[in-house]
């Protein structure tokens, strides 16, 4: 049969006329601490300072602890039966590796789900470029019947000459642009993450001349394919995404033509102003000009009475 262990246990009791800041003082010595080290011991909880120890042991640190002021005491540790009816087999969850050379497996850090939720009004998340496309065409075609609207409503309110219509009419325009402006600022953080930059990049957008080529970037630069310190990879792409972005293309081409016929108008009228201004310039009309010219004899008696009468030589 074994010997018996003792262990010296301490509940936060002080021997008789002890104070507490000594206590700890000499506590802190004895176990060369600091003060602050020695707090938790004063909690009121039964704390076990000295495991498996003999009685004689016990009795000599029990002794040591007594000169520093505390109440400590000696009780047996509790004897531990074991019994093989107890254990129980456990199956393994994880398997060998295949190679004895081959690095531990374990699990660390917290699982992340395959794909992340989409959040379309929210700083977190990722989107990759062509949803990052189709939210922006689904926010242009909300806004646009809108502006529309507050646009006829406007002219409507400037030929009635209605200053409280208009002054209304203006904060209402400038609530819907700060909301445009606000929920393009989040799409455009969630496609920065995507690529792994900060969403604080935003800000080159009002940088002069970086500004004017930095949206281009974000349309363009391709996420990363795994999770980054954003979060998991966005869902792959609907048919809805791919539908929406791919009616950017059809804007971007009634743009071009539209402008290609403006620019043809606008030359064709140019053309034709500066044709008529040099036709004007370099004509010159009857009108302006002005031709004098004597009246032609009606008859011989006329004319004799408009020839000069004869001179007489000598009478002169």
């Amino acid at each position: 049969m074994s010997e018996p262990r003792y262990k010296i246990v301490f509940d936060g009791a002080l021997q008789p006329g002890v104070d507490l800041t000594t206590a700890k003082l000499n506590l802190a010595a004895l176990f060369k601490s600091d003060v602050a080290g020695v707090e938790r011991l004063f909690n009121g909880n039964t704390i076990a300072l000295k495991h498996d120890l003999s009685h004689s042991d016990a009795q000599t640190y029990l002794q040591a602890l007594s000169k520093t002021g505390i109440d400590a005491r000696i009780e047996a540790e509790t004897a531990i039966e074991l019994n093989l009816a107890d254990v129980h087999e456990h199956p393994t969850t994880s398997t060998e590796p295949d190679s004895p050379y081959a690095p531990p497996r374990a699990n660390v850090g917290e699982l992340l789900p395959a794909f992340a939720a989409l959040k379309p009004f929210s700083v977190e998340g990722r989107i990759g470029r062509l949803r990052f496309l189709a939210w922006t065409m689904v926010l242009s075609l909300v806004t646009l019947p809108i502006v529309g609207v507050f646009a006829l409503i406007g002219l409507g309110l400037v030929s009635g000459d209605s200053t409280t219509g208009l002054i209304i009419g203006g904060i209402f325009a400038f609530f819907l642009f700060l909301g445009f402006i606000i929920v393009s600022i989040l799409f455009s953080v969630q496609r920065l993450h995507d690529i792994g930059w900060s969403g604080w990049l935003w800000l080159l957008n009002l940088v002069p001349f970086v500004g004017s080529f930095f949206p281009l970037v974000i349309m363009v630069v391709p996420g990363n394919t795994g999770a980054n310190r954003y979060g998991p990879p966005p869902p792959p792409n609907s048919t809805a995404v791919k539908v929406l972005c791919s009616l950017w293309i059809v804007f971007l081409a009634l743009v071009f033509a539209g402008g290609m016929l403006g620019g043809i108008s606008a030359i064709q009228q140019e053309y034709e102003t500066n044709l008529e201004s040099s036709y004007e310039s370099g004509s010159v009309t009857t009108d302006e000009v002005e031709v004098e010219t004597a009246p032609a004899a009606n008859s011989v008696d006329d004319a004799a009475e408009a020839a000069p009468a004869p001179v007489d030589s000598a009478k002169e």
